[in-house]
């Protein structure tokens, strides 16, 4: 063999006490202690990595809730099948959520709360003999509200709303669509053609579900035009929204709009390209700060929720 192994005997050493190091015995986590608060089992994370930002990411929730500056929630159906509406609910009661963005999916699911009180069947029974999606009430009721809602030149979260409002469905205070209604916080929903249930009912008509949907946008650039010193987050979208809010962004600042200091936050399973790009990272490339939040929702959102208020000081 004509190779040798190399020696290491000249290298070239320093010492480690003057080295800078990325983790200290300062970061370190502290032991929960028995009958321990939020705040203090907050304050016993590493600081490291998300128990880093995580707690500034609360802090800046705050700031903006305390200067009066809106904080949009963006979200995928997966949100509310997982039961999380109540807890946006009291966000919404509280003026800490200032508006919602919805896809499409989550009107279906949230109405069918309102109206039934359940939602989300089984695919895999359903798909193969075709009934996948066929819900009557669901398709009629929804359909309609959305022409009834471009009758009256108005969006199709708001249209919605007024509809399960009107109809008194029994579990109206578990949809965030009737109580953002009776609350008065605009709701924009964003529709992709074709990826909902309720656009194969004969009831469904291309061209009200576009106009109310754009009309959605179009009220969507308008809360994003006030963002400033606010915040938007997206949590379980991972490719509409965040398309739709990178949209938004650039046309408002097209025309003119200073947005160049504020928070974005995504929380989702998993780390996707769009969403670490189009929420996190593109939008506050000229100032604020992005988060990216991986975890479950069913335990993050309440987690983040809890230690907002706590924040606040306002009790849970």
């Amino acid at each position: 063999m004509k190779s040798k192994p190399l020696r290491f005997d000249k290298l070239k050493t320093y010492s480690l006490h003057d080295r800078f190091s990325k983790v200290t015995v300062e970061h370190f986590g502290c032991p929960i202690k028995e009958g321990s608060t939020l705040r203090s089992f907050i304050a016993s994370l590493p600081d490291q990595l998300l128990g880093h930002d995580f707690p500034e990411l609360v802090h800046r929730l705050a700031k903006s809730r305390r200067g009066g500056r809106p904080i949009i929630f963006g979200m995928g159906a997966h949100v509310i099948k997982v039961g999380l509406t109540p807890i946006l609910v009291d966000l919404m009661e509280r003026s800490i959520i200032t508006g919602l963005a919805m896809n499409g999916a989550c009107i279906i699911h949230d109405a069918e709360i309102a109206m039934a009180g359940s939602t989300s069947e089984e695919v895999g029974n359903v798909l193969g003999d075709g009934a996948f999606g066929a819900a009557k009430e669901t398709g009629e009721v929804l359909n309609h509200a959305i022409t009834a809602g471009a009758n009256k030149g108005i969006g199709m979260g708001q249209a919605v709303g007024e509809c399960l409002l009107a109809r008194k469905f029994p579990h109206n205070d578990k949809s965030l669509l009737a109580v953002a209604a009776r609350l008065e916080i605009p709701v924009t929903v964003h529709v992709a053609m074709g990826t909902d249930i309720i656009h194969i009912h004969p009831s469904a008509s291309g061209a009200d579900i576009g106009q109310t949907s754009h009309h959605d946008f179009r009220l969507f650039c308008s809360e994003v035009a006030d963002l400033q010193g606010g915040a938007y987050l997206n949590v379980g979208s991972a490719v509409l929204l965040p398309e739709v809010f990178l949209k938004a962004l650039t046309l408002v600042r097209n025309l003119g709009y200073r947005v160049d200091d504020f928070t974005t936050a995504n929380f989702d399973f998993m780390k996707h390209y769009r969403t670490l790009t189009n929420v996190v990272n593109r939008p506050t490339a000229t100032g604020g700060r992005g988060y990216n939040i991986i975890g479950h929702h069913e335990l993050m959102i309440p987690l983040l929720a809890a230690s907002l208020l706590d924040e606040l000081n306002e009790s849970c």
